[in-house]
């Protein structure tokens, strides 16, 4: 699906910018390197509405294609005991991509709440910038930052997190077929609290805001 994207706004750079192949990927690598998300150029360097590229990118992506619920991952959240934890959806997507992600995968029932990126506005900001974590407390209304925990596939916006204070950061590390090294054998991964292969590891690493026991009508 990565790929997919990344072609898609890459015929974006080309269809609506009317740039060259070569021109098109020399700037869309160059944005996201520099701004996190090659919107974050566009919307700097060029005339573009930010909606405008969200429906002709992410929500032209055949999503139903890619993902399928897992009743593991619905099991997890169901097990978090919601007295002791609040469950929140941190992205760098426009808020219609994410509720139509967590829709497709059945799990938009127990989330309390998605943080995003506002693709209308210009300025707006997204991980691993520090205000993008502000941003995320403030909504959440949170006035301790070491109180948050936080799992993210990117090892940057993990560190980033842990930068500023919050109280355990985890970094998701898909396992990768060809990659048969066992995770305590990986590079140490430093400014993060754990590296994990499976969620199901946060059962182990965040014992304390898991029920205890489950009962039959949950």
């Amino acid at each position: 699906m990565v790929q997919l994207l990344t072609e898609r706004i890459h015929s974006y750079f080309v269809n609506e910018l009317g740039m060259p192949d070569e021109q098109a990927m020399v700037l869309h690598r160059d944005y996201y390197t520099k701004y996190g998300l090659a919107l974050r150029g566009l919307l700097r360097h060029h005339d573009v509405d930010g909606l405008d590229f969200d429906k002709k990118c992410d929500q032209s992506l055949p999503l139903e294609d890619f993902l399928k619920p897992d009743p593991a991952i619905r099991r997890l959240l169901l097990d978090i005991d919601r007295t002791k934890a609040r469950v929140w959806a941190l992205t760098n997507a426009y808020i219609t991509h994410a509720r139509r992600v967590l829709h497709i995968l059945k799990l938009d029932d127990l989330i309390e709440d998605i943080v995003y990126c506002d693709y209308s506005t210009k300025d707006f900001v997204c991980k691993p910038e520090i205000e993008y974590y502000t941003q995320a407390l403030e909504k959440a209304n949170v006035q301790d930052p070491s109180k948050c925990f936080f799992v993210d596939d990117n090892l940057q916006n993990v560190r980033a997190a842990k930068r500023v204070g919050w109280g355990s950061c985890v970094h998701y590390r898909e396992p990768k077929e060809t990659d048969s090294t066992p995770i305590n054998q990986i590079e140490t991964h430093e400014g993060v609290d754990a590296t994990i292969e499976s969620l199901e590891e946060l059962r182990v690493i965040w014992p304390h805001i898991f029920k205890s026991a489950r009962t039959d009508n949950e």
